[in-house]
């Protein structure tokens, strides 16, 4: 469907909108949700000082809490969306400003909740619970809590590190100041020769044009101006890194990353194991960029020839409802119950399809506990866009095999298993399109897409992962983390990630100081766990038993009811060994071994 001048809202067809109108079919019924919010919140509050005074208390304040955030999520889920839909709307920002604004007004008369359960009896609260059959859900919530115990302080100290919370966000405000407003790339000429400006959003597909003028223009303009303002940046992330080895201290850690994984309970070995195993295998993506070196023709492999596509597709287009059998064919090995499931979420109005004016731009899975799983879209036509509708269709059931399974307490997931589900259905659809494909130069083009997924996920934010380690470790042993320091610690990983057949230019290494993901120190790991876990599961859906896809199907039932590492177990992954990484790591080996066959 060619859209030359974007529709406004309301000239869209209602078969390509979400059925967002299940959730409020009236402005009134939202109003009075937030009412009701209010209203027990402020019954909740008259409960504070007794919460583990009795289990009959214990249980009201329990049941109590999840209701207000039960109402307060679905009315902020439905406001968030209604403005997706249209940004310009002002009545749709009007109504997220007010339940934002009431989240943060609930939430801090609430606050008393968690310090009252860690200063109880820790017996007598587990004795609540073992012996009240209505609270027997709560156990491992209530238990999560308390493992924190240790690292609690005082009402008063807590009091004090709350209140410097806002500073302590200040290294990433800084940066993200300096990176989204402040910052400017001018301008380059695109493969048209039309002057263009250069963007944080374009910049990644001048760096996949077939023009190799324009990628090393695109490149050299982004660094240049980082280089310019690599003093500032180094500041605020070394900043950011002392910050978080003060917390760690404070709240007697032993280090900044043990903090960072004690939340889900991750054994400090799968960060380990991550990297060792990607060390190993790192011969092989060296295979692979020699590879790319030999099929672009090029005497000298740059930076900026690192993302070009090695194939050019031949443009094809694939309407919406060819992109559904595309997936629906792909995830058959999932089951025909899950296959029906998929098609009735399509039909029933899971999905807001294509652009409209105001809309906002990417995609998503969103819904509330009690809403259907929606998906956000913008779809053009491209198979990129079939890979983002199974990737969003993924986490849309997920979500929806979660809440008609879990309590609203454990009806979400972690960033850990959350990126699985979406993961399982890109491996089993590409997988699904490289069988199937008869065309040789189709066929490259789809193993090549495959092998970059695992380069700029698993390689890359495991090298990311890696840096992070490095510059903590270097700040509790005392090193100052100099913009040069930094410079040289990233330069030299690139390198040891990319091998011999990349030449070394100037740039490079003043590339750790865009990336804003470096200001939640130790998260970009879970993408490359993810990753590997769905590499594992989708090969046992493809090659195991059925029992192998019925316990896939269990853990998507499982919602956040157990730490993320036990909840995988369930899908017969075990994260804390190094196993998952090397299967997944042996799925690339084959795919470049494929690869280089094809180009012989």
């Amino acid at each position: 469907m060619g859209m030359k001048k974007l529709k406004n809202r309301n000239e869209m067809p209602d078969d390509f909108k979400w059925k967002i109108e299940d959730m409020y079919p009236s402005y009134q019924l939202w109003e009075e949700d937030l009412k009701i919010a209010e209203n027990k919140a402020a019954e909740f509050v008259k409960l504070k000082g007794s919460i583990t005074s009795s289990a009959e208390n214990f249980e009201i304040a329990l049941k109590s809490r999840e209701e207000i955030w039960q109402k307060i999520e679905k009315a902020f889920v439905f406001s968030r969306m209604k403005l997706d839909e249209d940004n310009r709307i002002s009545r749709h920002q009007a109504m997220l400003d007010r339940v934002q604004a009431l989240i943060a007004k609930l939430s801090a008369s609430m606050a008393f909740f968690v310090p009252e359960i860690l200063q109880s009896d820790e017996d007598k609260v587990m004795e609540y619970i073992d012996n009240k059959p209505e609270l027997q859900q709560y156990k491992f919530s209530i238990s999560t809590i308390l493992r924190e115990k240790a690292h609690i302080l005082s009402e008063q100290e807590e009091n004090i590190i709350a209140r410097f919370g806002e500073i302590s966000d200040a290294p990433h405000s800084i940066f993200n100041m300096l990176n989204n407003a402040d910052i400017s790339f001018g301008e380059i000429e695109d493969e048209n020769g039309d002057i263009t400006e250069l963007t944080h959003g374009n910049y990644i597909t001048f760096m996949e044009s077939h023009n190799r003028e324009v990628r090393k223009a695109a490149y050299t303009r982004v660094y240049e101006t980082y280089k310019g303002l690599i003093n500032t940046i180094s500041t605020a992330y070394s900043f950011n890194v002392k910050g978080d080895v003060v917390s760690a201290r404070i709240r007697k850690y032993d280090s900044p990353r043990q903090m960072a994984l004690s939340g889900g309970n991750i054994a400090e070995e799968v960060y380990d194991n991550l990297i060792s195993v990607v060390h190993e295998y790192l011969p092989v993506l060296h295979r692979y960029i020699e590879l790319r070196k030999r099929i672009l023709g090029l005497s000298e492999l740059k930076m900026y020839d690192v993302y070009v596509p090695l194939i050019e597709l031949p443009k094809r287009e694939i309407p919406f409802n060819e992109a559904v059998k595309l997936m629906k064919e792909g995830l058959a090995p999932l089951g025909s119950e899950y296959i029906a499931q998929v098609q009735k979420g399509v039909d029933a109005g899971w999905i807001d399809i294509y652009e409209n004016q105001g809309k906002t731009s990417g995609a998503y899975s969103f819904g509330s506990y009690d809403s259907m799983p929606y998906i956000l879209m913008n779809y053009t036509d491209t198979l990129k866009d079939v890979f983002t509708l199974v990737h969003e269709m993924g986490h849309s059931m997920h979500s929806y095999y979660t809440r008609s399974t879990q309590p609203f307490t454990y009806g979400d997931h972690s960033i850990f298993t959350a990126e699985v589900a979406s993961t399982v259905n890109e491996s089993l659809l590409i997988k699904h399109l490289i069988n199937k494909e008869t065309d040789i130069e189709m066929k490259k083009y789809l193993i090549n897409f495959y092998i970059e997924e695992f380069r700029t996920t698993l390689f890359r934010q495991t090298m990311f992962a890696e840096f992070e380690q490095l510059a903590h470790q270097a700040a509790m042993d005392g090193i100052g983390l100099t913009s040069r320091w930094l410079n040289e610690t990233y330069n030299h990983l690139n390198s040891e990630y990319f091998g011999d057949a990349l030449s070394e230019d100037e740039w490079i290494q003043y590339e750790w100081s865009r990336i804003p993901h470096f200001y939640r120190s130790f998260y970009v790991y879970q993408y490359a766990t993810g990753f590997s876990a769905a590499t594992a599961i989708s090969k046992k859906i493809l090659e195991g038993t059925d029992e192998d896809r019925l316990n896939y199907i269990k853990f998507l039932k499982s919602g956040s009811s157990m730490d993320p590492v036990d909840l995988l177990k369930i899908a017969g992954v075990d994260m804390s060994k190094p196993d998952p990484v090397r299967l997944a790591m042996e799925t690339f080996k084959d795919l470049v071994g494929k690869l280089e066959e094809l180009v012989k």
